[in-house]
């Protein structure tokens, strides 16, 4: 299993900062305006380095909005900005965030480690594979797909619970196990405000 990369504090505040950021001017000029990304500033690697990251919206216990991507494909910095401007604007799950919202919103970045494929051939391999409150989850199969982070454990306790709920929301049958289903885990860093 290969861990996500280690942030130091400050690194992490700047994810954070980062986020909010987006979200601000998200309201402010109703468009995404990226992050000004140094590719020389040599205090920060990990933040230009390729990364993936999901970033949660909460206002009080509401959740607000949560994007993410699974797999690197631009900068850390620029993967944690954008994902917050479409978790604030884009979830279509919920309405956009408010005024009234980011003051009162918290901000929860995580950081993933890359997938790791499991070899599970059914549903009781996959149950004996699963590590609680360590794991996050990504199933696919065919056009469909679903992940729970590794934070929905706080949630769902229970790994049969977690099981049925991420292939609902996939858009599988709890306890269908499709011909071509994939199954990956990662890790995550967390942290926020």
């Amino acid at each position: 299993m290969i861990r996500p990369p280690e942030l130091s504090e400050p690194e992490q505040d700047m994810l954070v900062e980062t986020a909010r950021r987006a979200v601000h001017r998200g309201l402010v000029h109703r468009r995404f305006i990226p992050p000004v990304v140094d590719a020389t500033d040599s205090d920060h690697p990990r933040l230009l380095a390729p990364g993936a990251s999901f970033v949660t919206l909460r206002r009080d216990e509401q959740l607000l909005g949560c994007i993410g991507t699974l797999e690197p494909v631009r900068p850390l910095i620029a993967d944690v900005a954008e994902n917050a401007y479409r978790a604030a604007f884009a979830d279509p799950r919920l309405p956009a965030v408010t005024p009234s919202d980011y003051e009162e919103m918290s901000v929860k970045v995580s950081v993933l480690s890359s997938l790791e494929a499991l070899e599970v051939a059914d549903r009781g391999a996959l149950l004996a594979e699963l590590r609680p409150r360590v794991d996050g989850l990504l199933v696919v199969a065919g056009h469909r797909r679903g992940t729970f982070l590794p934070s929905v454990w706080e949630q769902i306790g229970d790994r049969e619970w977690f099981l049925d709920l991420l292939w609902q929301k996939a858009g599988l049958l709890p306890g269908e196990w499709p011909r071509d289903l994939r199954v990956f885990r990662y890790e995550t860093l967390e942290f926020g405000d």
